[in-house]
């Protein structure tokens, strides 16, 4: 675990992540357990997660609450999210992290697929936040922190139903911030940049794709998922008390 700021208030407190059993998602629920906040996640890849959530316990003395879900199934999320607040108190942070950029032909897209890119980058978002509102209401405030992505920034090809669904996040983070603001609700969008997780080396990393990130770079270096993490436990703390509403960007200056 690298170095990194110690944030006093989110020592106990409950935190909710979505997809946060691998790649960025598992830094976020790495992150916060050594914050000592009561972490829980959901994720749909249960034997990863299990394995997450022995190491985050032998690392930090505690272990998350994994809780197995289908993002897609917007009554078994929000009862996710019920659960953690039975388990862990009522949710102050909520980091909706999960989506799947699953490249596609323009000429391959059917409703169905489409309407599932929705259900997987879009609509969450929504219901989880959705979920969390009576909670954050009794704790007297909290912070959502939404993630988008800046591939639809760059004007990228090739998935024009994740571009899509990413480029509404705002707007849904800029609805949100305005409707929970009077409770002292904080609500940003957090763009990563291309972050090197263990899928995107896998599945996208090619010499010639990474020669063509570093061009755009202002910084010539490779993005690791921690450093994602960093900025979530900023804005999820009182640090970015008066920060609501707003994009905040970790991309080495691409876009």
């Amino acid at each position: 675990m690298p170095s990194r700021a110690f944030y006093p208030d989110l020592a106990a407190a409950s935190v909710f992540v979505t997809g946060g059993g691998s790649g960025i998602g598992a830094a976020l629920t790495r992150a916060f357990a050594a914050q000592t906040a009561r972490v829980a996640f959901v994720d749909i890849a249960e034997e990863e997660s299990r394995a997450l959530v022995d190491a985050v316990a032998a690392e930090t003395g505690v272990a998350p609450l994994f809780i197995p879900c289908d993002i897609r199934d917007v009554p078994a999320l929000q009862a996710a999210v019920r659960r953690a607040g039975e388990v862990h108190g009522d949710v102050g942070v909520l980091l909706n992290n999960a989506a799947n950029d699953q490249r596609h032909r323009v000429e391959d897209v059917t409703r169905a697929y489409w309407d599932d890119r929705m259900a997987i980058n879009q609509r969450p978002m929504m219901f989880a936040a959705q979920a969390v509102l009576p909670m954050m209401k009794r704790l007297g405030g909290g912070s959502i922190v939404n993630f988008g992505s800046i591939s639809w920034k760059l004007g990228n090809g090739g998935m024009p139903a994740y571009t899509m669904a990413k480029a509404a996040v705002h707007g849904l983070t800029r609805g949100l911030a305005r409707d929970f603001g009077p409770f002292g609700i904080r609500v940003n969008t957090l763009l990563p940049g291309w972050v090197m997780t263990e899928r995107q080396k896998a599945l996208w990393l090619t010499p010639e794709a990474e020669a063509e990130m570093l061009k755009g770079q202002c910084l010539k270096i490779r993005i690791e998922p921690d450093q994602v993490a960093d900025l979530a436990l900023f804005l999820a703390s009182e640090a970015s008390s008066a920060c609501t509403a707003q994009e905040f960007t970790v991309d080495a200056g691409w876009s």
